[in-house]
């Protein structure tokens, strides 16, 4: 046995070694940041509506919720108040922009 060990590892070149097991372990923040899924729904909310875009802000708290002008006046000005519950990321996006005019 010891002839064939030593005839395969110079016909080969490599080097007959018992087999070791080997505990993978697991990467130290590596495959945490690789596992974050990232987030598809957004949650919309009004954080302040400042007086010189309070007309606007109206507008687009309309358009967003579908509310009537009295009701989107009211949750303009309580504030902070949900907008949307569930956005897409590109809508939520939308929507920042349009709040910022």
């Amino acid at each position: 046995m010891a002839e064939l060990k030593t005839l395969l590892e110079d016909k080969w070149g490599v080097k007959a070694a018992a087999p070791t097991v080997m505990a993978a372990a697991a990467p130290a923040g590596g495959a945490a940041a690789a596992d974050v899924v990232e987030s598809t729904d957004f949650l919309v909310t009004l954080t302040d509506a400042p007086a010189d875009k309070k007309i606007g802000i109206i507008k687009v708290v309309r358009e967003i919720t579908g509310l009537g002008l009295k009701e989107a006046k009211e949750l303009s000005e309580s504030t902070p108040k949900e907008l949307k519950a569930s956005a897409p990321k590109a809508e939520a996006e939308d929507i920042k922009k349009k709040k910022k005019k």
